[in-house]
């Protein structure tokens, strides 16, 4: 698969330790750093108490034993168990302070993920798969946490550790101490070379399991799973995801095999220093040169330096690989969002709802604008280039036709120039294509004008917050999008204060109510994921009854009643009719006949209006809104 394949090419150039992500997680650690000093002083306090039984040891061994001295030997035995308590005491407040560390970076972490991407704009979404994103907000969180707190326990612990241990070796015995540190390059000329290939390992191994996650969010929601089911496709399904795990399976075994050969090289090379220490040091000791305390001292102490050394060879490796998840976190942190609050943005207030578009022109940001590379070919697809038609989340499909192509490379909108009056009924019409839904998109400002403005009340939407923007605008899609949840929290979303009093009268307002009522739970029914137990009609006054419950001041209704038939399509005409009432509403009609009362009708077509009048002016004018209505309406074709 070429997936694996332009994966696997990375391993030929190791990367290591990138200094630039090693800054750069220390300046997120500030808030951590008092704690990051006590955890050091522990380790120094720590690391002083366990040589204590080393000297203990060796006076039990010169002294105590030499002279026959009970007394003393007792006080030394004391010694050791204080010092056994003390360390167990020192280890257990590390430990706590190593975990609060690490699982408050994790939280930070996710808490910043989650805010940068909620607060990305929707070109965003239509590039990136989700499964990829899910991965970076869960796998590569977790793997940051652990560069630290390994970085923390393992490496500056031994380095504390070795620098104590090597202080004591030379006040006992400096000849030894400085033949225990000749194999010093055998530990950490192996440990680069070694840590740059975990790290390539790695950073596959992180990219497979994204593709992986990316497979499972999109077959395993109900859409996805009828999809493969209908066109027969289950075992291709499984036997691509089957390969991309064997892949991952080798990665882990090469991994697992790479750290043991490493692992058993630094333990049978500190072997043979020790074993070099006892040689040399037992022919001092018997040419009187050093006692035999001390050389049972130094014995004891040369484990505590080959083992810190083979633990920081090791660690290095750790930390190579673990460096790579917050290589991928501050890759997505590090996106610009595009459409951001203005630094003097104020808030849109007591909205009566005039909207006007002046010379407003837009294009589709590319794909290199939108998203990331690594985020949208994990499962080792070509980047798409346009958004293409997207309905995650229940909003508007960010362009008129799947079949356009590379959509950024051409003007979707051209000098669009609109005045809508407050409380206006304005119908958007024309053939599929023409950018209607693009033009509605701009309104709560999904995406921003390439060209010209866009105002409210006079105020450019650039220059108002985007929450008090799209608090002011109630929006029903062509497949609203309901939250695996209930039918009252789904509700609520648009108001979370409402009372059931208040849910009831907008059920009733949709013509959904007597709906709810008959379910099993009425309002404490779940809907299921992307509300699939509703019908499409019902999915559509749900929706609208949620829009009613926000209460805004202008509506956007993109083909809000392609679902219904012709019974239910006439109760939500008459119950829009009343509830939008002193609203503007700009609505993109599936049937032209359902908007002939609009107070303006507005033709688009590639992108520029075309036409523009009441349903009787543009009937008499004979252009493309007459055509339509002849070809379409009177055969009972929709309109799309």
């Amino acid at each position: 698969m070429q997936v694996l394949h332009s994966m696997s090419s990375g391993n030929s150039n190791p990367k290591g330790i990138d200094r630039d992500t090693v800054r750069r997680v220390w300046g997120f650690s500030k808030p951590y750093r008092p704690m990051v000093v006590g955890f050091v002083f522990l380790i120094v306090i720590g690391s002083i108490i366990a040589i204590i039984p080393t000297f203990a040891f060796r006076d039990i061994i010169d002294v105590a034993i030499v002279e026959g001295n009970k007394g003393r030997l007792n006080w030394l035995g004391l010694i050791v168990v204080l010092s056994a308590l003390g360390a167990a005491a020192v280890s257990m407040i590390e430990r706590w302070l190593s975990s609060r560390i690490g699982e408050g970076i994790i939280y930070d972490l996710r808490d910043r993920l989650f805010r940068h991407v909620q607060a990305m704009p929707l070109g965003f979404f239509t590039q990136t798969q989700t499964g990829a994103l899910i991965s970076r907000l869960n796998n590569d969180v977790i793997g940051a946490q652990r560069a630290f707190t390994t970085f923390l326990s393992t490496v500056i612990g031994n380095v504390i550790n070795l620098g104590i241990t090597l202080v004591a070796m030379f006040a006992l015995e400096w000849r030894l101490t400085l033949l225990s540190l000749i194999i010093l390059p055998f530990f950490l000329i192996p440990s680069r070379r070694v840590g740059a290939q975990m790290a390539d390992i790695t950073r596959e191994s992180m990219q497979l399991n994204a593709s992986m996650n990316t497979t499972m969010t999109e077959r395993f929601n109900v859409s996805g799973a009828m999809l493969v089911k209908l066109f027969g496709r289950p075992k291709v399904e499984a036997d691509d995801f089957s390969t991309r795990a064997a892949r991952v399976r080798d990665i882990g075994i090469r991994s697992a095999m790479l750290a043991r050969v490493f692992m058993t090289a630094m333990t049978l090379v500190g072997a043979l220093g020790t074993a070099a220490i006892y040689w040399i040091g037992g022919r001092m000791a018997i040419n009187g040169t050093i006692s035999v305390g001390d050389l049972a001292a130094l014995s004891l102490l040369v484990v505590r330096v080959y083992l810190p050394l083979t633990a920081l060879s090791n660690a290095r490796v750790d930390v190579t690989s673990a460096l790579v998840s917050f290589e991928r976190v501050f890759e997505i942190i590090d996106m610009e969002n595009p459409i951001e609050d203005a630094p003097d943005a104020t808030e849109l207030s007591n909205v009566s709802g005039r909207i006007r578009f002046d010379g407003v022109t837009f294009t589709y940001p590319g794909a290199d604008e939108s998203t990331l590379a690594s985020l949208e070919e994990g499962t080792g697809r070509t980047p798409k280039r346009g958004p293409g038609k997207h309905m995650s989340a229940g909003i508007t499909p960010v362009t008129e036709s799947a079949h356009q192509g590379p959509v950024e490379e051409r003007e979707v909108l051209k000098g669009i120039d609109l005045d809508i009056e407050a409380g206006q009924l304005v119908a958007i019409v024309g053939p599929s294509g023409a950018g209607k839904s693009t033009l509605l998109n701009l309104v709560p400002r999904l995406y921003d004008v390439t060209g010209g403005t866009l105002e409210i009340d006079g105020h450019d939407v650039r220059s108002v917050t985007q929450q008090s923007l799209r608090q002011a605008i109630g929006v029903v899609n062509q497949d609203p999008h309901m939250f695996h949840d209930t039918v009252g929290a789904n509700l609520r979303y648009a108001n979370p204060d409402a009372t059931e009093e208040q849910m009831i009268e907008a059920a009733k307002a949709a013509r959904i109510f007597d709906v709810i009522d008959a379910l099993p739970e009425g309002f404490d029914t779940v809907v299921g994921e992307r509300g699939y137990r509703l019908s499409g009609g019902e999915k559509q006054r749900l929706a609208i009854a949620r829009m009613l419950l926000k209460d805004p001041a202008i509506v956007i209704l993109d083909e809000a009643t392609s679902h219904l038939d012709t019974e239910n399509e006439a109760l939500i005409q008459q119950a829009l009719e009343s509830a939008l009432d002193g609203r503007t509403s700009l609505v993109i009609a599936h049937r032209l006949s359902t908007i002939t009362s609009a107070d303006q009708i507005i033709v688009v077509d590639d992108g520029k209006v075309v036409e523009r009048g009441t349903h009787d002016e543009l009937r008499a004018l004979g252009g493309l809104y007459d055509n339509l209505y002849e070809n379409l309406v009177r055969t009972d074709v929709p309109a799309v």
